[in-house]
């Protein structure tokens, strides 16, 4: 089966699905972002995302995460259009993880 999109979700349907095997949270934020604040996963700048693939490829699922959820929006679409990518379950944090900063 061929994924053609990427799926929106909240933040409390994120802590639901990172729970699931072959699942991992791609943070596409700045290193330093990262550093200061993060809900854990793989921190893979959006610049490398790319160059980083590997990384990436053992996963069936991934959940890609940003502040605001812009960068991850662009991220995911980047995944999908790599064939590689393209039969894997790819989510988006909408609204980004500013919501988990309280």
């Amino acid at each position: 089966m061929r994924t053609t999109s990427y799926t929106d979700i909240t933040l409390p349907e994120l802590k639901e699905l990172r729970r699931q095997p072959h699942t991992a949270i791609v943070d596409v934020r700045d290193e330093w972002e990262f550093d200061e604040f993060n809900i854990g996963g793989l921190n893979v700048p959006l610049p490398d995302i790319r160059a980083r693939k590997a990384e990436l490829l053992p996963y069936q699922t991934l959940i890609v995460i940003c502040t605001n959820g812009a960068r991850s929006r662009v991220a995911a679409k980047d995944l999908l259009r790599q064939a590689e990518f393209q039969s894997k379950m790819i989510y988006h944090l909408h609204g980004g993880i500013i919501e988990a900063i309280d």
